[in-house]
């Protein structure tokens, strides 16, 4: 059965170790297809929904997460919290009249610069998610620490520790798209 994994990444950075977590996620997943949703949105305001309506960029991002078989969030840390940019798309996403993350395969991760790897973000990114009502893969917290190490020049983890951790976060992830 094939697999298409939607990745979204709290940063906007095109050499961001999120997006690069993400898309290692999606190959040690062995998703048949991976794409990345595009998160540079406006923010949200509402009179900008009042007057002009949905953005077509996050009805565009609506559809991506309502196609994919599963979710894959990463974020780093910013001040002890999700990054503004990932509460964006979720502040837009549940303006939207589809709700898209309802019973959706979700699976949370991070990438920090820090020594915790972003795990206090996973913490408010949960949080955030339960109005959404997604289900989210339960696994052991993957917190990539010292993300700028993490990766070599391939995108490949540098640390077996890592690509186990997120092995098994993907296995989780699996078996909920799979029941």
């Amino acid at each position: 059965m094939p697999h298409a994994l939607l990745g979204l990444s709290g940063a906007l950075r095109a050499g961001s170790t999120n997006s690069a977590l993400l898309r290692e996620a999606a190959r040690l997943y062995g998703a048949d297809t991976y794409a990345q949703a595009d998160l540079n949105l406006p923010l949200y305001d509402g009179d900008l929904e009042d007057s002009d309506g949905i953005p077509a960029l996050v009805d565009m991002l609506v559809r991506q997460i309502a196609a994919a078989d599963a979710v894959l969030i990463s974020t780093p840390e910013y001040n002890g919290a999700v990054t503004g940019v990932l509460k964006n798309a979720l502040d837009w996403i549940s303006r939207h009249s589809e709700k898209p993350l309802v019973d959706k395969p979700v699976a949370i991760m991070s990438a920090a610069a820090g020594r915790a790897g972003g795990v206090r973000a996973q913490t408010m990114l949960r949080t955030c998610l339960v109005a959404f009502r997604p289900r989210i893969a339960l696994a052991p917290e993957v917190g990539i620490a010292d993300s700028g190490k993490a990766f070599d020049d391939n995108g490949r983890f540098v640390s077996d520790r890592s690509a186990a951790s997120v092995t098994t976060l993907m296995d989780a992830l699996k078996a909920d798209v799979t029941s």
